[in-house]
């Protein structure tokens, strides 16, 4: 039996047999993963309202892969974050999303390979969702490690920027033990469906990547594929 088998029985629920209560209570990671220490960019303040129409931004939804227009803004950028994780509304102790999450529990955090946008030094950055804005962990250009870490796929090299999607495992895990780790994987389909689609209301072009190497990006991310690791990626930038 392969390993995709063991896993999908390994996490399945049975009536009279849920697993209850939470376990590692002295490890629950934090909400937000920040760097302290990071140079900071902030991002201009998202629109929230109008905009492309919701089934023609699904109806016009494709892959895209090769870029080379205009660079992506910051306004854009921004846009994008927000439509992929960003807090809408905080109610019951609870920072809600754009994007559902088991538990409200928010086990992925997003990274970015920037190559291509003004004003914004190339390298790699984190998206602080609580503060809204970037968080500097390595500057330079990565467009070829990142493509090289995705199979050589030509789309990565070349995109303006490339989203890194990570997941901290425990954040689900410890109210939903083996399940959680089912969770993570749907949580981070909600967001990347979110982004593809505003990128193509902004009228730019992305193409989600899942053919990579998991240590080769968690190296270039700095993270350890363990308690934190690598689940997709996306490529962005403008059409041609």
């Amino acid at each position: 039996m392969g390993i995709g088998k063991k896993f999908q029985d390994g996490t399945k629920y049975f009536p009279g047999m849920m697993p209850g209560g939470f376990f590692g209570v002295g490890e629950k990671p934090e909400q937000f993963k920040t760097y302290p220490d990071a140079e900071r960019i902030e991002l201009p303040g998202p629109k929230t309202e109008g905009g492309m129409p919701l089934w023609d931004a699904m109806n016009l939804r494709r892959s895209e892969r090769d870029y080379g227009g205009n660079p992506v803004t910051m306004d854009e950028l921004s846009q994008l974050l927000w439509a992929a994780q960003g807090i809408t509304a905080v109610d019951y102790g609870y920072r809600f999303r754009t994007a559902p999450s088991a538990g409200a529990l928010y086990p992925i955090e997003t990274y970015l390979g920037i190559n291509r946008v003004p004003d914004i030094t190339p390298g790699l950055y984190h998206y602080a969702v609580g503060e809204g804005n970037l968080e500097l962990i390595k500057a330079g250009d990565l467009s070829r490690e990142l493509a090289d870490g995705a199979l050589g796929q030509e789309m990565v090299e070349s995109a303006d920027v490339v989203f890194l999607f990570t997941a901290i495992f425990m954040r689900s895990a410890i109210k939903y033990r083996e399940r959680g780790y089912r969770y993570v994987y749907l949580d981070c389909g909600h967001i990347v469906q979110n982004l593809v689609l505003a990128v193509t209301a902004l009228g730019l072009s992305a193409c989600p990547v899942a053919a990579l190497y998991d240590q080769e990006i968690n190296d270039i991310i700095g993270i350890d594929g363990e308690g934190e690791s690598i689940l997709y990626m996306a490529s962005v930038g403008r059409g041609l």
